[in-house]
């Protein structure tokens, strides 16, 4: 695979010495075995306080072995934070540049055999050019990522002029309340402040939305909030041989059928949701582009088509997904109580508040006892603007390393990740995974086969190889009449 020929922009404007991403045969094979041997670390979360801390060790020891140069370079401070995530500080030759963060997860969630084209979900195993493996996707391609293309740069005799930070959390699956929060913690008590900070989120989608004529770089501004509520019914229990006529199990059943049958409101034009459409509204081919240029029109018409599927449906609403029901303690006992988890993931023009007070009008009745666990409302919207620094650089980066991408656009990111604890040091937040992304990958996340292409990996590299050199610029904005075209 040739590397993609950097567009001139930045670079012929400011005349700065440029490392190309010619990567030798060699390097492609180091780049594709360091990824398979992360992935065969067993870093799994299944809970806050069970998580496979040995193999989370051994990844502390296996990036050391694995990327010598990163860890003896004389200007990158390396910290462990909260004993398994780890925290690099790049030192730039120019401290009047604002600095700026990658991060990352190093954990992943747990994965059974079954199921899978692989005999093993952590076997690393390389088939028609794909690697199959949890964490491919979500999230240790960005890890070994970052710190490959960081590798790399630097066996060049490069030092980067902006410093930045590099930050990989252990515990993301289960909220990062010991790795993502401790980091930035850490970070806001030495008064930094980032221009812009670069997590997991979107991706390059390529056949994923319908009628756009070529791939787009969707960028999440924003994620969606959460919230946890277990739903209870409480009842005086008896004998099976003369049931009342309701039990818990028939309340709290009643109720949650009520939450699936009267979904959230759909929310298409309230958040930035409709951003995303509009940028693109050029891209999409006829009708679809009168529409979409046309939205205070046909918003109405694209809100009923987008709730037709699960992945789009989440973008327009609040959703609801009943995870967990218990209730009962023998066949023949009328059960004392019932209880239910329903998790909802908040639309960003919607608040805890508004969702819980939805929840318990559409439920309607005072049996049924609603408990908020654990909840936070959406994220704020990062800027989209010609004048935001962090955005020059991702368009640059993508006209250097996908000249075949035909737009960035903002999005949602109907996930929540790591990037929510580092709101005090930045305003200017970005969700973007610089792969291209299929139909049928959405089902590999959390799911069965999880995998990537060996090229769509080595092209993740080039583009924090290219992203880490362009960020190095003190870009000024340049006119340009349609900022999401590329």
């Amino acid at each position: 695979m040739k590397p993609a020929v950097p567009a001139p922009g930045i670079w012929a404007r400011k005349g700065e010495r440029r490392v190309e991403a010619a990567f030798s045969p060699q390097e492609r094979r180091d780049l594709k075995e360091a990824l398979k041997g992360a992935i065969r670390l067993q870093t799994v979360s299944f809970a806050p306080d069970d998580q496979n801390t040995t193999a989370l060790a051994e990844f502390g020891s296996y990036i050391r072995k694995v990327f010598p140069t990163v860890f003896s370079a004389p200007f990158i401070q390396h910290e462990v934070i909260g004993e398994y995530s780890h925290l690099f500080t790049i030192q730039g030759s120019d401290p009047q540049l604002q600095p700026y963060m990658l991060i990352a997860h190093i954990d992943v969630v747990p994965a059974s055999p079954t199921g899978w084209d692989v005999d093993d979900p952590f076997s690393a195993e390389e088939r028609d050019g794909f690697i199959y493996g949890r964490g491919t996707l979500d999230n240790k391609n960005s890890v070994m990522g970052i710190l490959q293309a960081l590798e790399f740069l630097l066996r060049r005799n490069y030092r980067p002029h902006r410093s930045f930070y590099i930050g990989l959390g252990h515990d993301e699956e289960v909220g990062g309340q010991k790795g993502a929060v401790k980091i930035a913690a850490e970070l806001e008590s030495r008064g930094v402040k980032l221009s812009f900070l670069l997590d997991e989120g979107m991706f390059i989608l390529d056949g994923v939305i319908t009628g756009l004529k070529k791939p787009a770089a969707i960028i999440a501004i924003t994620e969606k909030g959460a919230v946890t509520a277990d739903l209870s019914v409480t009842m005086v229990p008896g004998h099976s041989s003369a049931p009342p006529k309701r039990t818990s199990i028939g309340i709290l059943s009643e109720a949650l059928s009520r939450l699936e049958q009267q979904p959230m409101p759909n929310m298409f034009g309230k958040g930035p949701e409709i951003m995303m459409f509009e940028q693109l509204a050029p891209e999409f081919s006829f009708p679809l582009n009168i529409i979409m240029a046309n939205l205070w029109l046909f918003a109405p018409l694209v809100s009923r088509v987008l709730e037709q599927t699960p992945a789009t449906n989440a973008i327009v609403r609040t959703t609801t997904a009943i995870t967990m029901f218990r209730a009962g303690v023998k066949s023949n006992v009328i059960p004392p109580s019932a209880t239910a988890t329903v998790n909802f993931r908040i639309h960003p023009a919607q608040t805890v508040a508004e969702v819980l007070e939805i929840v318990d009008k559409t439920i309607d009745d005072k049996r049924v006892k609603i408990e908020a666990e654990s909840a936070f409302d959406p994220l704020p919207v990062s800027p989209w603007d010609n004048q935001t620094f962090g955005l020059r650089v991702f368009r640059q980066t993508l006209l250097d390393v996908f000249p075949d991408v035909g737009s960035m656009a903002p999005g949602i990111c109907i996930g929540n990740t790591d990037s929510r604890h580092f709101t005090n040091l930045t305003n200017a937040i970005y969700r973007f995974n610089p792969v291209v992304f299929k139909p049928d990958d959405m089902p590999r996340f959390h799911g069965l086969n999880e995998r990537i292409s060996v090229e769509s990996f080595e092209k993740q590299v080039e583009f924090l190889f290219q992203l880490i050199q362009n960020s190095d610029v003190d870009l000024s904005p340049e006119p340009h009449a349609n900022f999401h075209e590329l």
